[in-house]
């Protein structure tokens, strides 16, 4: 097989084994870029976005190290039944803990008011903006198990494909000499527009 039918079956084969992720990354940035509109939507609807599930005293030292304020927001989460799922803890201020864990499809944050010893736990609403872009920004391998890790290697897998989809696309492109020309034009069309936007912006 020459090189050149092995490099159209591997951009044709990448192309749509790599489909579903496109798309995924496609359609969600929709949300992010028109995040007003999804919001404004949402507000139209007159419902609350979170809602309380539970509100109740709970008296623990918060540590400053923040491995151990992760272990503090792992404690936390399993007080109230929260376990195995993705989650951070962070301080927003020096009277405000914030603990939020969440999946694809819910979320939950618990906030815990040292001063006044009191927790509260709130759950939010399903929307599928929210359903999108936290697909989207997810990664990393911040997570434990081996679930959050295999999403986050499938994520740079997708990476190293995309390079060579790319690359495999700019082979084909070269090696059809009367398409070069209108290929140079779309490469610098490219090419200064994100410049500009770079410098620009």
């Amino acid at each position: 097989m020459k090189f050149s039918d092995l490099n159209r079956r591997a951009h044709l084969y990448l192309g749509l084994g790599l489909l579903p992720w496109f798309f995924m990354y496609g359609v969600s940035s929709i949300p992010f870029a028109h995040n007003a509109f999804f919001e404004a939507m949402d507000k139209a609807k007159n419902q609350p976005l979170w809602k309380v599930r539970l509100e109740r005293q709970y008296d623990a030292a918060v540590p400053e190290d923040p491995e151990q304020l992760r272990e503090f927001g792992r404690a936390t989460l399993k007080l109230v039944g929260i376990e195995g799922t993705n989650f951070g803890a962070f301080r927003q201020g020096p009277d405000q803990v914030n603990i939020y864990s969440y999946t694809f499809f819910n979320s939950t944050q618990l906030k815990y008011f040292p001063a006044e010893k009191r927790l509260r736990v709130e759950d939010r609403r399903f929307r599928w903006d929210h359903f999108l872009t936290g697909m989207h920004a997810r990664g990393g391998f911040e997570q434990k198990g081996w679930l959050p890790s295999a999403w986050a290697v499938v994520v740079d897998l997708f990476c190293v494909a995309s390079l060579i989809w790319i690359g495999s696309g700019i082979y084909m492109w070269w090696s059809i000499r009367q398409s070069r020309g209108w290929g140079w034009v779309a490469i610098a069309s490219g090419l200064v527009a994100f410049g500009l936007f770079v410098v620009l912006l």
